[in-house]
C-alpha cells in the first residue's frame, strides 16, 4: 500500500513544476500582448493575432481543468472533491466556450452579439459561484468586522460599477476623455479632401497613357470589398443561428454582470476566510483568479459596449490568460498541501 502511494506520488510532476511552466505561459502570454495587440494604424488585428490570443486562453483553461480534476479525483484533497469538481468543469466550459468564440468571430468574420460560446461562458460562471460556495459552506465562516467590512466595501463599488456600466447611456463624447482612438476616428473622415485635390493633378496628364497606372493608386479605397465578399459567404445556418440567439443578448448583459460581482464578492470572502491559514496559499491564488476574471469581464463589456468598433484582442484580456493561470496554481498548490498533509498525519500515527 506505502509502495504504490510512494509510486503515484513518484509519478505525478511535482508542484514547482506545475508553477514554474503555469509562470511561463502567463509570461509568454503576456510578451504576446504587449508585442502584437497594438494594430498597425486604420488596420484590424490579424487573424493569426486573434488566434494566438485565444490559444494562450485555451492552454490556460484546460490546463487548469485538468489539475481541477486531478484533486477531484484524489481522496485526499482537504477543501472537498465536489470544491474542485465544480471549479474544474468551469475551466472546461471555458475552455470550449472560446474555441467556439474564436471559430464564430475569427474564422467565421462574424460579431454576433451573441454567439455559441455563450452556452459554454453561462455554465462557467454557474460552476464557479457553486465550488466557490461549497468552499465555505461546510466550515464556520468567522470573518472579523473589519474582514466583513471589507467584503461590503468591495462589493459596494463592484454593485456601483455595475450598475453604471450596464445602466448609464454611453455617449461617444466620454470616450474623448479617457482613449485616443475617437479623437483618431473624427480626424479620418477630413481625408476625403486630400483624395479631391489629388485627383486634379491626374487629370492634366490625361494625354499620356500613364494615367492608369495611376489610378491604383486609389486601391486604398478598394479594401472594402473583400469585407463585403466574407459576408456574402456566410452560411444560412450561421444567419439562423445569430438570428435565433440575439433576443438572448439583454439577459447575458445582466447575467455576465451580476455573475462577476457576485464571483467577485465570494472570492474576497475566500480570500479573507483562508487569510493566514496553512491553505491559504492555494485559496489566494484562486481569489486572485477570480479577481483577474473580474478584470477581463468588465473591460470587455466596456469595450465593446462604448468604444467603436473595439476589437477583441486587447492587451487587458490578458487577465483572461492570468485567470487561467492563477486557477491551475491554485489547484496544484492544494493538491500539494493536501498530499503532504496526509504524509505527515501518517507519520505521526
Amino acid at each position: 500500500m506505502s509502495s504504490s502511494a510512494s509510486k503515484s506520488q513518484s509519478k505525478s510532476i511535482s508542484v514547482q513544476a506545475i508553477v514554474f511552466a503555469e509562470i511561463l505561459l502567463a509570461v509568454f502570454a503576456l510578451l504576446f500582448f504587449l508585442l502584437f495587440s497594438v494594430p498597425d494604424p486604420g488596420q484590424a488585428r490579424p487573424d493569426w493575432y486573434s488566434y494566438g490570443a485565444s490559444a494562450f486562453e485555451v492552454v490556460a483553461y484546460f490546463s487548469a481543468a485538468l489539475l481541477c480534476f486531478r484533486n477531484w479525483s484524489s481522496p485526499q484533497i482537504v477543501s472537498g472533491r465536489r470544491v474542485w469538481l465544480s471549479i474544474g468543469l468551469g475551466m472546461l466550459c471555458y475552455g470550449i466556450g472560446t474555441i467556439l468564440f474564436t471559430f464564430w468571430e475569427t474564422y467565421m468574420g462574424r460579431e454576433a452579439d451573441v454567439s455559441p460560446g455563450d452556452f459554454f461562458y453561462i455554465p462557467t460562471y454557474l460552476f464557479l459561484g457553486w465550488g466557490m460556495i461549497m468552499a465555505f459552506s461546510d466550515r464556520r465562516l468567522n470573518l472579523d468586522l473589519w474582514q466583513w467590512f471589507t467584503v461590503g466595501g468591495i462589493a459596494a463599488v463592484s454593485i456601483a460599477f455595475a450598475t453604471w456600466l450596464t445602466l448609464t447611456p454611453s455617449p461617444k463624447t466620454s470616450m474623448l476623455l479617457f482613449f485616443d482612438e475617437p479623437a483618431i476616428a473624427q480626424t479620418a473622415p477630413a481625408k476625403p479632401t486630400p483624395r479631391a485635390t489629388a485627383s486634379p493633378t491626374i487629370k492634366p496628364s490625361a494625354v499620356a497613357k500613364p494615367s492608369p497606372l495611376l489610378a491604383p493608386k486609389p486601391a486604398a479605397i478598394e479594401q472594402k470589398p473583400p469585407v463585403e465578399e466574407k459576408q456574402q459567404d456566410v452560411p444560412e445556418w450561421v444567419m439562423t443561428i445569430e438570428s435565433t440567439l440575439a433576443p438572448l443578448k439583454p439577459f447575458l448583459d445582466y447575467f455576465y454582470v451580476l455573475a462577476d460581482v457576485f464571483i467577485l464578492i465570494i472570492a474576497t470572502t475566500l480570500l479573507l476566510a483562508f487569510w493566514g491559514g496553512r491553505f491559504s496559499q492555494s485559496w489566494r491564488m484562486i481569489a486572485a483568479a477570480a479577481f483577474s476574471l473580474y478584470i477581463a469581464d468588465m473591460w470587455f463589456k466596456y469595450a465593446t459596449s462604448r468604444l467603436e468598433n473595439y476589437q477583441s484582442g486587447g492587451i487587458i484580456e490578458i487577465f483572461w490568460v492570468f485567470s487561467g493561470v492563477l486557477f491551475g496554481i491554485g489547484a496544484a498548490l492544494e493538491y500539494d498541501l493536501s498530499r503532504s498533509r496526509r504524509g505527515s498525519s501518517r507519520r505521526r500515527a
